[in-house]
């Protein structure tokens, strides 16, 4: 499909993108299923009304070859039990498309995964780009005490399959122990 040029801003101030078609919110309830202590995130949910875990902004692309669509993803900074916040993570449904980030504000990893088991985590502070191959489940994990925000970058026609994740989850989980991040 053959769109006009367009322009968005991105407010560094609020880490946020202007001129969003979309904004995606995930409260601390729709995490069900992917934090290892189920009843402290009931407590965070029941206690906490139900806080913001992460958000994306999104701008409308035609979801088809030649074409990329980005967004601006924030992550709260927080804990479920002892286990950072994170997003659900995904595959791409055409599993042969990457994705990149850029971090722009906070600190955390992009933890990914194949379906064969092989696990990887890079670091992510402002700054830090991180290339995620194709045929790898990728989810980020706050591990600081600001919101970690990043572009993203990805082939329009990719997709995204969460449903492999809810199923499999991660190998490695992203705890904090005494005031560090231990991955486990």
């Amino acid at each position: 499909m053959n769109i006009q040029p367009f322009t968005v801003t991105i407010d560094f101030a609020e880490n946020v993108m202007r001129g969003a078609d979309q904004h995606n919110v995930r409260r601390a309830s729709a995490m069900r299923g992917y934090y290892k202590d189920a009843a402290a995130l009931e407590k965070l949910i029941r206690d906490g009304n139900d806080p913001l875990h992460y958000e994306t902004f999104e701008k409308h692309v035609p979801e088809e070859y030649g074409h990329l669509l980005f967004c601006i993803s924030k992550i709260q900074p927080g804990v479920v039990g002892n286990e950072f916040f994170m997003t659900k993570g995904h595959y791409h449904t055409k599993a042969g498309t990457g994705e990149i980030y850029l971090c722009l504000q906070g600190a955390g990893y992009m933890a990914m995964k194949t379906a064969e088991g092989k696990f990887d985590a890079q670091r992510m502070e402002r700054g830090s780009l991180v290339y995620v191959p194709p045929f790898w489940a990728h989810r980020s994990v706050n591990t600081g005490a600001e919101p970690l925000t990043m572009l993203a970058i990805w082939p329009a026609d990719a997709g995204h399959n969460y449903g492999d994740i809810e199923k499999e989850g991660f190998p490695k989980r992203f705890v904090n122990r005494n005031g560090k991040c231990i991955i486990e």
